[in-house]
């Protein structure tokens, strides 16, 4: 009878201690934090749908429309850069102002330098703008900078474009290699004879070095080194066409969605060898005597497969600093992403990511 009693004092004692030892595991698991049922808690559930709200911001890579795009502020922006970006301004920014009429753009220029990717980066970095509109990439020094003013910044590729050659209608030569580009801006090639054109003294153009197309020229395609002596600068790409539109002998670089389009010059086919020249146009190339009824247009899938040899991508500069200056360059860029934003892109003459 002992026997039992003790056995059965034995079974007690250990169902009393499994209890404890499991009330006590389920008080340090809720002191841990960790969800033993099935689903997350609130608190869970709403941490993981604003993680996945912010990728999904981050990137626009769900969005269809300027209206589906969240996490768009409210306030008046000051933006600006690139020159480049003006069609993008010109033809998207008040299609997305008029779905989010709270989310106020205002275009501002530097009152000390020329507008240009550098010239809007520098004012970011002097808190002079919320977001900048670039060309280029973001150099070592600009980033150093950011860093050393408590803040970092961020590039977000928005869109592909490329770099057209411009010359007079009249000058007769089929295209010329990035090489011979190379060697004529910097003072190699003289002549239009020496690339298979007319005896013609050969004038090159280009716009002073705060732009990002002129930055990206000199690191792309002169090497990172200087301009030759013989290139003649000009403050503007509408007074450079312009000039070259006289100038049989003239020649310039500048966006292709700049010089596609125009009546008054003619684009060249550009090659990375002679046997390899590609048009920045769709053929058959439209003569100035049937512009502007009609206009060459972009010859956009040779910029998206890589066959033109000089294409970049276009930059939203945004300042991550947790403030509503980052919210609103996330937005922007976000905006320009999503599919209409694509395809906004696309009618502006730009080459759209997806």
């Amino acid at each position: 009878m002992t026997q039992k009693n003790d056995t059965a004092v034995l079974v007690t004692s250990l169902i009393v201690t499994i209890g404890l030892l499991g009330v006590g595991a389920w008080w340090l698991l809720g002191q841990s934090g960790l969800n033993l049922s099935g689903s997350p808690d609130n608190t869970s559930s709403s941490s993981s749908t604003s993680t996945s709200s912010s990728t999904s911001s981050s990137t626009g890579q769900t969005a269809n429309t300027f209206a589906a795009v969240t996490d768009v502020p409210e306030g008046v922006f000051n933006y600006g850069g690139s020159t480049t970006w003006a069609p993008i301004r010109g033809t998207l920014d008040p299609v997305l102002q008029t779905v989010h009429p709270q989310f106020q753009l205002r275009y501002t220029d530097s009152p000390n330098a020329p507008p240009g990717s550098g010239t809007g980066i520098t004012m970011l970095l002097n808190n002079q703008l919320a977001f900048a509109q670039s060309s280029r990439s973001l150099r070592t020094d600009e980033y150093e900078q950011a860093q050393q003013r408590g803040f970092s910044l961020v590039e977000i590729p928005v869109a592909l474009e490329g770099i057209a050659i411009a010359v007079h209608p009249d000058l007769d030569v089929p295209g010329l290699t990035v090489q011979q580009v190379q060697q004529i801006y910097r003072g190699e090639i003289t002549n239009w004879n020496q690339v298979g054109g007319p005896s013609l003294p050969l004038t090159p153009y280009s716009r002073p070095m705060d732009g990002g197309t002129v930055e990206f020229f000199v690191d792309t395609v002169l090497g990172g080194q200087s301009f030759g002596g013989n290139v003649q600068f000009i403050s503007t790409t509408t007074e450079a066409l312009r000039v070259i539109s006289s100038d049989v002998g003239g020649i310039y670089y500048a966006s292709a969605p700049e010089v596609v389009g125009q009546c008054t010059v003619k684009p060249l086919p550009l090659g990375r060898s002679p046997d390899q020249f590609v048009a920045p146009y769709q053929a058959p190339l439209v003569l100035p005597d049937q512009c502007p009824a009609q206009r060459n247009q972009l010859n956009i899938d040779v910029f998206r497969s890589g066959d033109y040899p000089i294409t970049r991508q276009m930059f939203v500069i945004v300042r991550q600093d947790g403030r509503s200056a980052q919210q609103a360059g996330e937005a922007y860029a976000n905006l320009l992403l999503s599919d209409q934003g694509q395809e906004l892109l696309e009618q502006a003459y730009f080459v759209p990511l997806r």
